[in-house]
């Protein structure tokens, strides 16, 4: 969890009096990194290496900064380098909980899910606990396996003490609840996460998208400006654009979407891989062409079921559809239960003529998670309604 500005100043004094404090320095730039991911300040990502840099000129090889520079290229979606300082940082200290947590998600986002599976109980080994409770609960929900997910999350959270744990994990849960359509149940833990934490961005972002939903769009658009005004990351911008969209506000919603090219640019700027999140965004809001560009230079990095998806979109937009098709039958491959990834592919299959299974997968998205989008699950219901009408 990310530290408070108070924190990062007490931080910043101490290493004033104690210049030669490692640990000080590492825990400074953990610090930076933890900022950066919960606002979108990407300008913290080089303070944070600048700190982590010192801590090792201090005390080379010591496994807090190498696991705080692990961290930083995860954040960075340096996930090669994540994986790769993990194991230095584990080399010097195999029980360093940071390195552990952050060598499972450098492996889930590498798509390496068997090795991602293997890390995962290797850490819970050696350092269970909240942070690998839920890396954990993750692996298995990308297989499928909802059942263990939710059983491992429960355990996560009756094991949190502190008020950010608490928010930590029950959002987690909501997330999870969210992605199976659960929208009660979600509101529920976001509730629950929100009670320890009434700032925790990401409880205020799901809840949003709960409640939207939910049939509650007034409310959705509210929590949302205030998500957005403090964290402007291309998810919750683009979710605010498609529910201004949605309302009829087609000017308000296309300055969201602009705002989505600024944020990758200041990203870009500060050493953050955003390929991902631009193919995303751009595929139904902006550039067509870039979105595909991304997409491909994101999928030559990293094969996971989520660069699958996007580069199959990607393609599907640009009127590529048998070349889509592959990617999209990969997302949905894993049994990962995710609405969009059934969306996606059911519109491609549509496109690519494959109407039978086109209807299927349409269907699948809709059961799944009626609400998984303001605009996709519109004009997925659109999609299948024409389907059901030429039978």
């Amino acid at each position: 969890m990310a530290l408070r500005s108070g924190d990062i100043e007490a931080l910043q004094e101490r290493l004033r009096a104690q210049p030669r404090d490692f640990s000080g320095w590492a825990a400074l730039g953990l610090a930076y990194v933890e900022e950066a991911r919960t606002s979108g300040d990407a300008s913290r990502y080089p303070q944070a290496e600048r700190a982590l840099k010192r801590s090792l000129s201090v005390e080379p090889g010591n496994d807090q900064a190498l696991a705080g520079q692990a961290a930083l290229a995860a954040a960075r979606h340096d996930f090669p380098d994540a994986l790769r300082y993990a194991d230095r940082a584990l080399d010097a200290n195999p029980y360093n909980e940071r390195a552990l947590a952050t060598r499972i998600d450098a492996l889930v986002e590498l798509g390496r899910y068997d090795d991602a599976a293997k890390a995962a109980d290797t850490a819970d080994s050696r350092r269970p606990g909240v942070p690998v409770f839920t890396r954990y609960a993750y692996v298995h929900e990308l297989r499928g396996d909802v059942k263990t997910a939710r059983r491992v999350l429960e355990q996560a959270l009756s094991s949190a003490t502190t008020p950010s744990d608490v928010a930590y994990v029950a959002t987690q849960l909501g997330q999870l609840a969210w992605n199976q359509g659960d929208y009660e149940e979600a509101l529920l833990q976001y509730a629950r996460a929100l009670a320890a934490d009434d700032t925790y961005l990401p409880a205020l972002e799901g809840r949003a998208r709960a409640q939207a939903a939910s049939g509650d769009p007034e409310a959705a658009v509210k929590g949302m400006e205030a998500v957005v005004a403090r964290s402007p990351f291309p998810g919750p911008l683009v979710v605010l654009g498609e529910l201004y969209e949605a309302a009829g506000d087609r000017d308000r919603a296309r300055d969201q979407y602009a705002l989505v090219d600024a944020w990758t640019a200041l990203a870009r700027a500060n050493g953050v891989n955003a390929d991902l999140d631009t193919a995303l965004a751009a595929a139904d809001h902006g550039d067509r062409a870039a979105a595909l560009r991304a997409a491909r230079a994101e999928w030559d990095r990293r094969r996971t079921v989520h660069t699958a998806d996007a580069l199959a979109w990607a393609l599907h937009r640009n009127g590529r559809d048998e070349e889509a098709l592959p990617y999209a039958r990969r997302a949905t491959a894993t049994g990962y239960r995710n609405a969009t990834f059934l969306y996606h592919r059911g519109m491609t299959e549509r496109a690519a003529g494959h109407e039978r299974t086109a209807e299927q997968y349409l269907t699948k998205a809709l059961r799944l998670n009626p609400g998984f989008s303001p605009l996709g699950a519109r004009e997925a219901r659109a999609a299948l309604k024409d389907l059901e009408a030429g039978e």
